[in-house]
């Protein structure tokens, strides 16, 4: 069974990696590929511009927002390290701990909130509920061994991330 389960996580991994780069890909092609997302540069080179909506953030805010957002993807990463090595329950807590609605105060959520549009802290709020129905969902696999509900609930997650960063940027 032990196979089976690494086979699994790597399948995961693959399909994970896949998946982020279908979305950036459908992003990078649905917002800058259109003449009105284009601008010239002083070198007269036409460039992509950004047309995500600009949140303005306190310093010290901005580089705690950037810096719990670069733990999300260590969190990620460690997930995947987790499931790789068959470790579900051990994936589900760092899941929990790190990225679902438990996490919230260990963030600071309650500081930053108010700094965001309604948008983004219900993006924020989508990710953190998707990543504690993750969790879950990564228990009932320790039991079952069935995956397929613990990667649907991984992909709402990553989603959640995908649709944040594709809409809002922080300064």
């Amino acid at each position: 069974m032990k196979p089976l389960k690494t086979a699994a996580a790597a399948i995961l991994a693959v399909a994970l990696i896949g998946f982020g780069y279908r979305a950036f890909a459908q992003h990078s092609h649905s917002s800058h590929a259109e003449p009105e997302h284009m601008g010239e540069t002083d070198a007269g080179h036409m460039t992509p511009q950004d047309s995500r909506l600009l949140v303005t953030f306190p310093d010290q805010l901005r580089v705690h927002t950037m810096a719990n957002m670069r733990d999300h993807l260590l969190s990620l990463a460690a997930i995947q390290d987790a499931l790789a090595r068959g470790e579900f329950d051990e994936a589900g807590k760092i899941a929990e701990t790190r990225l679902g609605m438990s996490s919230l105060s260990a963030h600071g959520a309650h500081e930053v909130a108010p700094y965001m549009p309604k948008g983004m802290q219900d993006a924020g709020t989508a990710m953190h509920h998707a990543a504690s129905r993750f969790a879950i969902e990564l228990q009932t696999t320790a039991v079952t061994g069935d995956l397929k509900p613990a990667l649907a609930a991984l992909a709402q997650t990553t989603q959640a991330c995908v649709a944040c960063h594709a809409g809002y940027r922080l300064q």
